[in-house]
């Protein structure tokens, strides 16, 4: 049985955490003997190009009910794929749209479901999935014993691997059901670089002390190609707009490099940001609980600390 991956995708362009998800599918499908193939809803550009993540074959199905995400719609087409191609692991990323489908399909298929992978299945005896739980606090193994499993892969948990190869792309024929939902319009969010896909986030808190010392976080997120986040204070404060919110009921991310400036590192902060790969925390107490969850700490006033820190990345960009 092949080893299905849904693509989620934006603008015309595919998110990184697809492509994640892609090279994850792969792997599994190399553990198993079998092929990877690809499920994607609407029309990005060069879908041929997922060749080069492991994939065979795409199934492309297009339909105007298909331009908003509605996860009733969604979960039937791509059911509908599972079932022609022979799917035996379905494959997501758990982003916001991996959350809304996978639980659905998992019960439309009767498949387990495993949300937040972090790993590469042990496929030795039986089927078994490292996941996260308790907000990243802890990890668990889950196994498996469904003859269909649905995997949604956590974020920036597993390495894009880029090869050689061109994906077969074919229009899959699915009956696209009529959405239940009503899409009136859409507000998107700014900013230079998504916060969901960004390698790089700066955020900053109460401790920039009002919306008008923002400047400096600013210039060190351009200077890094960073996206901008915030703690919820200070979107409750409207200093920011909440889009930027960062944490447990905000957006949870995981970064290669979070840098936090006068952010105390509450727990429902911590719960959003701690899958980050390495967090770099500025705070002038040294008794801040987020130095307890830092890889580098820098005890000092972000007025002073900042601005030195945006000299020294010019400088090293400069040579």
């Amino acid at each position: 049985m092949s080893v299905l991956v849904f693509i989620d995708h934006i603008d015309g362009h595919i998110k990184k955490a697809s492509l994640e998800a892609a090279s994850y599918a792969s792997k599994i499908a190399q553990q198993g003997g079998t092929k990877a193939e690809a499920v994607v809803l609407g029309a990005p550009a060069d879908l041929a190009s997922l060749g080069k993540y492991g994939i065979t074959k795409v199934h492309q199905v297009q339909n105007p009910a298909l331009d908003s995400l509605d996860a009733q719609v969604y979960t039937s087409v791509i059911a509908q794929v599972a079932e022609s191609t022979g799917a035996g692991i379905i494959v997501f990323s758990n982003n916001s749209s991996g959350k809304a489908i996978a639980p659905r399909l998992s019960v439309r298929l009767q498949a387990g479901l495993v949300s937040g992978a972090t790993a590469l299945p042990e496929t030795g005896s039986g089927f078994t999935v490292r996941k996260n739980v308790f907000s990243g606090k802890a990890f668990a193994n889950v196994r498996v014993d469904t003859e269909r499993k649905v995997v949604a892969l956590n974020p920036n948990a597993f390495t894009v691997t880029e090869g050689e190869g061109t994906a077969e792309v074919v229009a899959a024929n699915a009956n696209v059901p009529a959405p239940k939902l009503k899409v009136t319009g859409s507000t998107k969010t700014s900013g230079k670089v998504a916060l969901a896909e960004a390698d790089v986030v700066v955020s900053a808190g109460r401790g920039l002390k009002g919306p008008e010392n923002w400047k400096m976080v600013e210039d060190l997120a351009d200077l890094l190609g960073a996206a901008l986040a915030c703690s919820r204070p200070v979107a409750d404060a409207h200093w920011r707009p909440h889009n930027e919110h960062v944490g447990q009921t905000g957006v949870a991310i995981a970064p290669n490099l979070y840098i936090a400036i006068g952010i105390s590192g509450a727990i429902q902060h911590l719960a959003g940001v701690n899958r980050s790969k390495t967090i770099v925390v500025i705070n002038k107490d040294p008794e801040a609980p987020f130095f307890k969850a830092a890889d580098y700490g820098i005890v000092g006033d972000a007025f002073e600390v900042v601005p030195k820190m945006i000299e020294a990345v010019k400088k090293y960009k400069g040579a």
